[in-house]
């Protein structure tokens, strides 16, 4: 039975450091072995690329581009009207993962159009999520890429967002059926909208790409107040064969470093020597 391996999500840990690859280096210091970025789009590939090499780090997620979030967008996939730019976006995402070395991509879903009902539209943005990722299949093959999709709780988070079960992300990707791509489970969204974390992890384990994690219902440390037990849980996805990264994207409440006592404190128990030791 295998320790699970975690990585920083940079686009949420160590915000008192500005730029990616200063928070590439804080996380490598810190002792993380992969790093996430949700999108990276800013600064420009060649350079994440060195600051990643230069921390010792590999980054095992991005996400496709989120659209125009002057208008509200939050990911293009399931959105009408939106094709060619989510296929744009995705040549954009396959473009830094090849250089990043990034071998997953989160293929948001995006939002059910402001003032639509989302049961009257379902239908039609699942054809067209269907549609998408078919393509995003074929485009992600040729590279030897994985896609994942994310469900994102519409109770806290984002109430408009498409996709926000796992029941509902696992049978579109049944109706899909391709095999590079699966699911992401962010055991923060699947808490709120489903409960049922022991069940849940062991139907959908098969199909995770990727894992994700901080306590709810502030989306702290996993050692923060709230309701999830992640000593059981990081036992149960070690029980259960999970062999992925478990990223690590939460708010931190105060200096990052400090606040991976928690993770300090796993690593002890599996017998993992410490950053600088």
């Amino acid at each position: 039975m295998a320790p699970l391996r975690f990585s920083a999500n940079l686009s949420w840990l160590f915000p008192e450091l500005s730029g990616f690859p200063a928070r590439l280096r804080a996380a490598g210091s810190s002792g993380f072995e992969a790093a996430e970025i949700g999108w990276p789009y800013a600064e420009p590939p060649e350079a994440l690329a060195r600051a990643a090499r230069e921390a010792g780090l590999r980054v095992v997620l991005i996400n496709t581009p989120p659209g125009d979030r002057e208008k509200g967008e939050n990911g293009l996939g399931a959105v009408p009207g939106r094709q060619a730019a989510f296929r744009e976006g995705l040549e954009q995402a396959v473009l830094y993962a090849k250089a990043l070395g990034c071998s997953r991509i989160h293929l948001m879903a995006g939002r059910v159009p402001k003032g639509a009902d989302r049961t009257a539209v379902r239908g039609e943005m699942e054809i067209v999520f269907l549609e998408n990722l078919r393509h995003a299949a074929e485009v992600l093959a040729q590279e030897n890429l994985v896609g994942l999709l994310e469900p994102i709780n519409t109770r806290i988070t984002d109430p408009r967002y498409f996709l926000d079960t796992p029941q509902q992300a696992a049978a579109i990707l049944q109706k899909v059926g391709r095999p590079n791509l699966q699911l992401q489970m962010d055991l923060f969204h699947w808490q709120i909208m489903d409960g049922n974390l022991t069940g849940n992890v062991r139907e959908f384990l098969p199909i995770v790409g990727h894992v994700q994690v901080a306590q709810v219902p502030g989306r702290g440390e996993p050692d923060s107040p709230g309701e999830l037990n992640f000593s059981y849980l990081f036992q149960l996805l070690e029980d259960e064969g999970y062999t992925g990264f478990v990223g690590c994207e939460y708010q931190p409440r105060g200096d990052t470093a400090e606040g991976l006592s928690w993770l300090r404190s796993y690593w002890e128990m599996r017998g993992r020597p410490q950053a600088g030791q």
